[in-house]
């Protein structure tokens, strides 16, 4: 896997020149559409040089996406993604946050399984429901990777901005959770397992959710108090939180709590402790100068890897299609799951537009590909990798290219 994943990284390393010199578009979408480029050319090139087609696969095949995004490189994203909130700032956005994060995702679940699970017959796929709804799950958490990098230069206020990235960040942890419940179900029916499924799902959410935030809020208590010791150090500093982002993610998928939301609670602990005035400047632009580096390369990693995963869908025309019409149940469903919620805040902020861009702005990415990968050994895993890998390569890059008009249509003095 090393070898694979050292070639991968040099590939990255390759495309993200190019895109920078010529294409010049947001990172995420240009290095994306370049693997996708580099993967078709690739596969038209199988009749002519086998076997180095047959090389190459092997090495992709070698590289375990979802392995190394859910429990690597998710890690220092979402540690990375956090400690540049300001936690301030997200306070005065919590209750939005933590509705798109929880009740947002959960009628997105139900409403894409539910409509899926409607249409697919009609285009000649069986799909059972609670398959379905594990499409559902694993589809709705969003990727602000892609959309941030292009809002930078967008009218749209920060107070917005804030609610993308804030969301994007807490329905990663929220996704996975109903991921893993939905799954739970769906082993107790192939098992035929007495018991209260309800109740361990219940307590699954109780002690994953609440779990989860808790130990990252202690950890990071705890890490932030050796780190004041040090911070004249900037060495010393990157070292204990890079210890404690991998260290500490891999603790709390061992005693069953939810890693992704012990890191996002850490590193917005973290992240606001060492921006204060009152910490070493040296050390404050080394250590945000170094997380910058590391969440840029994995993303740019990450986004190659999408592009390189043609290689691992197999295509069926009758599942292809469903997957055309699966971004717009996609779209809809993101569209109902923010109004709703939103809607009962009562915000004096404009609920149409307001929607619309959060809508448009929840990019599907890397999250989404890995759980579908997840599922590459069960009945179905092929068809929903298929539907998933349509709907994602459409958003990141559809969507992705048009937020920006789509902000300055809307709030064109901003």
């Amino acid at each position: 896997m090393y070898q694979a994943f050292a070639l991968a990284f040099l590939l990255a390393a390759i495309l993200n020149f190019i895109n920078y010199k010529w294409l010049k578009l947001p990172s995420s979408i240009g290095n994306m559409i370049l693997a996708l480029v580099a993967a078709l050319i690739l596969i038209s090139t199988q009749s002519i040089f086998p076997d180095f087609y047959e090389f190459t696969c092997s090495l992709i095949l070698e590289i375990d996406f979802s392995v190394l995004l859910l429990d690597v490189m998710l890690s220092i994203l979402l540690f990375a993604g956090a400690m540049h909130v300001n936690l301030t700032l997200l306070e005065k956005e919590r209750w939005s946050v933590i509705a798109f994060a929880t009740i947002g995702v959960l009628i997105s679940t139900f409403l894409v399984g539910g409509l899926l699970f409607l249409l697919a017959p009609v285009l000649g796929v069986e799909l059972p429901l609670i398959t379905c709804l594990l499409f559902g799950a694993l589809i709705s958490p969003t990727d602000p990777i892609a959309v941030l990098s292009i809002l930078e230069k967008s009218t749209i206020s920060d107070r917005m901005k804030l609610k993308i990235e804030g969301e994007s960040l807490f329905n990663d942890g929220i996704g996975v959770v109903v991921f893993t419940s939905i799954m739970m179900f769906m082993s107790n029916d192939s098992n035929a397992v007495d018991g209260n499924i309800s109740g361990e799902v219940g307590h699954l959410l109780l002690v994953e959710v609440l779990g989860g935030l808790v130990f990252g809020l202690v950890a990071g208590w705890i890490l932030g108090k050796m780190i004041s010791t040090v911070k004249s150090n900037p060495q010393q500093v990157i070292m204990l939180l890079l210890g404690f982002v991998l260290g500490g993610y891999s603790i709390a998928q061992l005693i069953g709590l939810s890693a992704p939301l012990t890191m996002v609670v850490s590193g917005l602990y973290l992240g606001n402790m060492i921006n204060e005035d009152s910490f070493d400047t040296n050390t404050r632009n080394v250590t945000t100068e170094v997380w910058h580096i590391l969440d840029e390369s994995l993303n740019t990693i990450l986004f190659v890897l999408i592009g390189l995963g043609i290689h691992l869908v197999t295509f069926e025309w009758n599942v292809f299609y469903l997957g055309l019409v699966t971004i717009v149940v996609a779209l809809v469903a993101r569209f109902i799951s923010i109004a709703l919620p939103f809607s009962l805040l009562k915000q004096d902020e404009n609920l149409w537009k307001t929607t619309s861009i959060l809508t448009w702005g929840g990019l599907r990415g890397g999250i989404s590909i890995a759980l579908a990968l997840s599922l590459s050994n069960t009945e179905y895993g092929g068809q929903l990798l298929l539907i998933c890998f349509t709907v994602v390569v459409f958003s990141i890059i559809f969507q992705g290219l048009t937020i920006s008009k789509l902000a300055t249509w809307l709030y064109p003095n901003k």
